[in-house]
């Protein structure tokens, strides 16, 4: 294939007219938007998202319920099957696996009982392995330098070892997403180490999981060269994973499941799809952009205590000045939650409790200290009069990188947790039968005679 690069100095200049032409004729008219009352990102006028499914999957709550009508805004809750995510991760008799035990929730609508969990476990345990040809062939071979796509690829390129990969009833998906639960933190982790040796020049080394470590365990067990951690490092791994799992029927990479699946396509095509999605960077990949403006603020602030400082730089990135000039406070704000993400106040909790353990608290300050000032600026700037908080990218982050987790596996970090979510949802779909999603749009364009080339 001939790149940009390679292309004649004339052609590159044909190129261009034909960038400014396109841009010319996709340009619609934003007034229209308003005209004809359409619901831009399938939100209304106020932000919120237009209902377009029903679901028992999960529930964000952000505002009181008066009755018929929407009340107050209140600290977030989120509930998977309807039961609280708090209650799931603060069990005083918590579980070794709770990120499994979420996902069983989730999938089958019901906290499992002793028997149900221990036979569950055992099931994703005996999942877990990738087959040495499936390493050799897919993940060693042209591996991508984002490892969104690497697994991407990976998760499409499982169709060819399914044996009945197009077989869109009940036993079988559950079949196949059982086994994607199982198998994507190893296709995640063996893609980095892919990533790192043919394209960083490093050793390749592949640690195979351990069927009796939970998901956590097996990924900080496969990263790291001893294969040892601690167990609070196990133990807030596991949380974000919970944490991370499902948020709702109306997030984007869900949604376009939802797309995906009530066309009837295969359960890999679906899960790819949802991998495209959740790699942009207003969706799952915020939290990397949290980390590099982070980086970027240490630049311009040497001082962590400085709070002027501070204001100052957050006050130019609103302004578009600084960091990538989009005009946003990466980590801050929420198209749902007002008062509190309550996937933040969690997870908030356990970077502190990590970073006590790593004296890192210089760190976790400096981020505590621009999580309050944002509310502050976000508030004089925009004339907000309402509550505006963090949202759980806002230290996810800083956690992995507590935990040695390199910066390329943020996202797919955020893929092998919402999986569970996905399956879920996809299984949904299926039982219930839908129609395929078909959205309206309006033409506003004209019609026009057909000419001949020679009188165009």
């Amino acid at each position: 294939m001939v790149s940009m690069m390679e292309l004649t100095e004339e052609l590159n200049e044909k190129f261009d007219s034909l960038v400014r032409i396109a841009m010319k004729s996709g340009s619609i008219d934003q007034g229209l938007y308003a005209k004809y009352d359409v619901k831009r990102g399938l939100r209304d006028q106020n932000g919120k998202g237009v209902l377009t499914g029903l679901t028992e999957i999960s529930d964000v709550v952000a505002t009181k319920q008066e009755g018929e009508n929407i009340g107050a805004p209140i600290d977030g809750e989120l509930y998977f099957q309807g039961v609280n995510v708090y209650d799931i991760v603060s069990d005083p008799q918590r579980q070794r696996y709770l990120f499994e035990e979420a996902t069983y929730l989730l999938v089958f609508g019901h906290l499992p009982n002793k028997e149900e969990y221990e036979s569950f476990i055992r099931i994703l345990g005996s999942l877990r392995e990738l087959s040495g040809q499936f390493v050799r062939d897919v993940i060693l071979k042209a591996p991508p330098e984002n490892l969104m796509n690497a697994l991407q690829k990976c998760i499409v390129l499982l169709y060819s070892y399914d044996e009945n990969p197009d077989d869109t009833s009940i036993p079988n998906v559950l079949r196949q997403s059982l086994q994607l639960i199982a198998k994507m933190p190893m296709m995640a982790v063996y893609s980095y180490y892919a990533y790192r040796h043919f394209h960083k020049g490093r050793t390749l080394v592949i640690r195979p999981p351990r069927a009796d470590y939970s998901t956590a365990e097996n990924i900080l067990y496969m990263l790291r060269k001893n294969g040892k951690f601690t167990e609070l490092e196990a133990r807030v791994l596991d949380v974000a994973l919970v944490l991370h799992a499902e948020h709702g029927g109306g997030n984007n990479s869900t949604f376009t499941n939802h797309v995906v699946s009530s066309s009837g396509t295969d359960t890999y095509s679906a899960v790819a799809a949802s991998m495209s999605s959740l790699k942009g960077p207003k969706h799952g990949g915020a939290n990397l952009k949290v980390m590099q403006m982070f980086a970027d603020l240490k630049k311009h602030v040497k001082n962590y205590d400085d709070e002027e400082a501070i204001r100052s730089y957050l006050l130019k990135l609103l302004n578009k000045q600084a960091f990538d000039r989009s005009g946003l406070i990466y980590g801050m704000g929420h198209a749902v939650y007002t008062c509190s993400d309550p996937r933040e106040v969690i997870l908030q909790s356990f970077a502190r409790e990590l970073a006590l353990a790593k004296d890192n608290m210089e760190e976790y300050e400096l981020y505590e200290r621009v999580e309050r000032l944002s509310k502050e600026v976000v508030a004089e700037h925009r004339q907000l009069h309402k509550p505006f908080c963090a949202n759980v990218d806002f230290y996810s982050g800083l956690v992995y990188s507590m935990l040695g987790i390199p910066t390329e596996l943020f996202t797919p970090m955020f893929a092998v947790s919402r999986i569970s979510g996905w399956s879920a949802h996809r299984l949904e779909e299926l039982v219930n039968n839908g129609k395929i999603v078909r959205p309206a749009y309006k033409y506003v364009g004209y019609h026009v005679g057909y000419k001949q080339v020679d009188d165009r």
